[in-house]
């Protein structure tokens, strides 16, 4: 089986838009409170926020894909500090609550891999995600929400490591 982990948005940068209040792109970040289970993704901890806890919005500077599939992302970030989801083989749980996901592969040179794309709901995604991350021309897979389109999380490979010799 392919080892894998979904990657978090850079804890320096969750820092840096709960610190200045302002996004990626200079924005002032929105405080918005949730109002239900699900609709509110930290992308640092990628947990749904719960009822009434205090998140901020905003848009990030997508790591990857550079170049003509770039894309900036609305994100929502608890107002919080919260930590980094560090889990392996693991689906982020923003992933799984959502109701439709979008499986985006990319190669070596962030050109999208159109023919191992898949729309799905979120409790489905396991056998598209390692299909994708199976494939060797795959470098790393975003999972967006299907509708709106934003990033949920980037999904890298984990390295084999070797044992060491007794």
């Amino acid at each position: 089986m392919t080892r894998y982990r979904c990657i978090p948005i850079d804890a320096a940068v969750a820092d840096r838009f709960r610190r200045s209040g302002r996004d990626d792109f200079d924005n002032a970040l929105r405080r918005i409170t949730a109002t239900g289970t699900g609709g509110f993704p930290c992308r640092l901890c990628l947990l749904c926020a719960e009822p009434g806890e205090s998140m901020l919005l905003g848009s990030c500077d997508l790591r990857r894909p550079r170049g003509i599939y770039w894309t900036p992302s609305p994100i929502f970030l608890h107002a919080r500090t919260c930590q980094g989801f560090e889990a392996t083989d693991v689906v982020a749980p923003i992933i799984r609550v959502n109701a439709l996901v979008s499986v985006r592969a990319y190669d070596a040179d962030d050109l999208c891999l159109y023919d191992l794309g898949h729309v799905c709901a979120g409790a489905e995604v396991d056998a598209p995600l390692l299909h994708a991350l199976d494939d060797p021309r795959t470098a790393f897979v975003n999972v967006h929400t299907a509708r709106p389109g934003c990033l949920l999380s980037r999904v890298e490979r984990v390295a084999a490591t070797a044992s060491a010799a007794p």
